[in-house]
């Protein structure tokens, strides 16, 4: 395995007063595709957003333990959470596009984080990030339509542009074709396997083949609690848990 990015030691997770994660104890590694698989309701995608914070947007949330990436643990009193997220970009299950034009989608983070000096800069930075997302021979020709005129997957690839724009070096994705097409999700899957080795991306998926395709390590979560954590195809193919091993042969799920 290669370096560690991320790491979650003894993470405890509440809404509330309802314990939403157990103990969690977990590294990902730097420039790899890391899959969360496991039940609806087992806390895969609340793990997500600890990663980048998002869950400090919900009133009633604590956290106990630590998470670091690149050593540094980001629950610190100091940690400057704007920061934060330009370097742990995030994709939703549902594409989010705001009511601009392509590129503004494009163009709106590298503004409000004045990442850009001149037009040109803008207009390159915009340009590489749709290519980075494999979208920019689809919509060059109209960057300054509505991105609500786009597909579904469109719209979903330009998010990924949105997130990669402001160069992050962590990419969360929560389900990112879950609602879309089997045609564009293989587009979705092709551009996941592209960006590997330059971004850690880590991904949350119902399905099971996607998490086969697409990542080098997979995470196994039930109730709350990390299982187990391998490379996919022992997870798939030798797991070490009985839990893990009913749950990717279909016996429960």
């Amino acid at each position: 395995m290669s370096e560690t990015k991320i790491r979650s030691a003894h993470l405890n997770f509440y809404y509330g007063a309802s314990q939403a994660l157990h103990d969690i104890n977990l590294e990902i590694p730097a420039r790899e595709v890391t899959a969360f698989i496991g039940p609806s309701g087992c806390g895969k995608s609340t793990f997500l957003r600890t990663l980048n914070r998002m869950n400090d947007t919900i009133l009633g949330t604590r956290v106990e333990g630590v998470i670091e990436i690149d050593r540094e643990n980001i629950y610190a009193a100091n940690t400057d959470v704007v920061a934060l997220r330009q370097k742990v970009g995030m994709v939703f299950q549902k594409s989010n596009p705001f009511p601009k034009s392509i590129y503004e989608n494009i163009a709106y983070g590298l503004r409000v984080n004045s990442l850009t000096k001149s037009k040109a800069e803008m207009d390159e930075r915009v340009e590489m990030a749709l290519r980075d997302a494999a979208i920019w021979e689809e919509v060059k020709d109209r960057l300054h339509s509505s991105a609500l005129g786009l597909s579904g997957g469109q719209q979903q690839r330009l998010c990924i542009a949105r997130a990669l724009a402001i160069r992050p070096e962590v990419l969360l994705m929560d389900e990112p074709a879950s609602a879309l097409d089997p045609l564009a999700t293989q587009k979705i899957e092709e551009l996941i396997l592209k960006l590997r080795g330059e971004y850690t991306i880590v991904i949350v998926t119902h399905n099971m083949q996607q998490a086969t395709r697409v990542s080098a390590y997979t995470a196994f979560f039930l109730l709350g609690r990390l299982i187990e954590f391998a490379p996919t195809k022992r997870i798939f193919h030798e797991p070490d848990d009985q839990r893990t091993k009913d749950y990717v042969s279909g016996k429960f799920g």
